[in-house]
């Protein structure tokens, strides 16, 4: 039996692909928003998972530090060491900066840790150039995003840094560069005031700032001891915030990045919803166009399933031209995001999946007409 969808589609295959080029592109864009996503959710877990700690320590009723706005005094970190069953700790501050760079600036996340500590959130495999901090004044890793080198001299305050070492792949819960510094810059940067505030605030009546806070304390547990207990126990005699490992990420992906998952998914679907559209509006008008060759073969007795099977084939070979287009397309273009895009194969088959179901739901218009066609007209005509 001669197939009437691929003599049709021959007629006019270069309007074909170039309609499926287009709907690609549309679909492409729906690859790419998935992808952001994919990628928020991993770069929120980055400094958590290189940082290894079983437990974070914060302020206590709230959601820190990540979430919510943490201070805790650094002495609690030997406090801490003090329980049953925490072997290591560490403290730590975060603290947004806007790094010069070549008349402008760059926003990143400054980490200020403890270069002779028991705990690193730096991985030293990350580490591209350069070596970790060694100092506890004036040394600070960056990130390759930065543009920064090993030995470039960088600003921050009253005083001049040194880049020791080049990281990458090391970001923040929001996607900014991460760049280490000492614990004692940090307290310096994020807790001091400068000396015309600290005179002002004596005028007034004001202590002092106290420099020795952090953001949060971390720690890992010894062998054998349950994490949840742990915490539990610090929550109950230390009056602090307690959060293990897993509840840490848990409050990343539902605190801070479940309004940009609502707000990519709600574009998502509305690409979605535009594509199948285009679909039916093509296939709608390819239908018109041969209004005329319909109503002759429904007169010479070709039967309706035989027709209509035309229309379904086309809109499905549409879709899947249009998913393959998208693959390309996406691929081409992901790197060039400022965003970290991730595209997983399963999102892929997810999508097509729904293309097709789409490019289905598409073919109704096509059917509609085609079942409403009258043989007469191909004598009249």
């Amino acid at each position: 039996m001669i197939n009437l969808a691929y003599k049709d589609i021959s007629h006019t295959l270069g309007k074909f692909l170039v309609t499926a080029m287009g709907v690609g592109m549309l679909l492409g864009i729906v690859m790419i928003m998935i992808g952001v996503y994919r990628g928020m959710i991993i770069d929120a877990q980055v400094l958590i998972n290189d940082t290894q700690a079983d437990l974070w320590v914060v302020q206590q009723d709230t959601l820190g530090p990540f979430a919510e706005a943490s201070r805790l005094h650094e002495d609690f970190k030997n406090s801490l060491k003090t329980i049953e069953g925490i072997d290591k700790t560490a403290a730590l501050t975060f603290q947004n900066l806007q790094l010069p760079q070549k008349g402008s600036t760059i926003r990143v996340v400054a980490v200020g840790y403890d270069p002779f500590g028991e705990i690193s959130p730096l991985n030293p495999a990350r580490l591209i150039s350069g070596r970790e901090l060694q100092r506890n004044h004036y040394e600070m890793v960056v990130s390759f995003k930065t543009g920064f080198k090993t030995g470039d001299k960088i600003r921050l305050g009253r005083d001049l840094y040194t880049v020791v070492g080049v990281s990458k792949g090391a970001v923040s819960s929001g996607g900014e560069p991460l760049v280490f510094i000492s614990l004692k810059d940090a307290q310096q940067l994020q807790f001091l005031y400068s000396n015309a505030r600290i005179r002002n605030d004596r005028a007034r009546g004001f202590k002092n700032a106290d420099a020795h806070m952090v953001n949060t304390i971390i720690a890992t547990l010894k062998p054998g001891y349950n994490g949840d207990k742990t915490a539990a126990y610090i929550r109950q005699w230390k009056h602090k915030s307690v959060y293990t490992q897993s509840q840490q990420k848990e409050i990343l992906t539902q605190n801070l990045i479940k309004m940009a998952s609502k707000q990519i998914g709600m574009f998502t679907f509305i690409l979605v919803i535009v594509s199948t559209i285009i679909i039916a509006l093509i296939i709608y008008t390819m239908t018109l166009e041969k209004m005329k060759e319909i109503a002759i073969m429904k007169l010479i007795g070709i039967p309706n399933m035989v027709i209509i099977k035309m229309i379904v084939q086309e809109t499905l070979l549409l879709g899947f031209l249009a998913f393959i287009f998208g693959n390309i397309f996406s691929h081409l273009i992901y790197g060039k995001f400022p965003k970290h895009v991730v595209l997983e194969v399963t999102d892929a088959w997810m999508l097509f999946i729904v293309v097709i179901v789409a490019s289905v739901l598409a073919s109704i218009s096509g059917i509609r007409k085609v079942l409403a066609a009258d043989p007469a007209s191909a004598i009249g005509g």
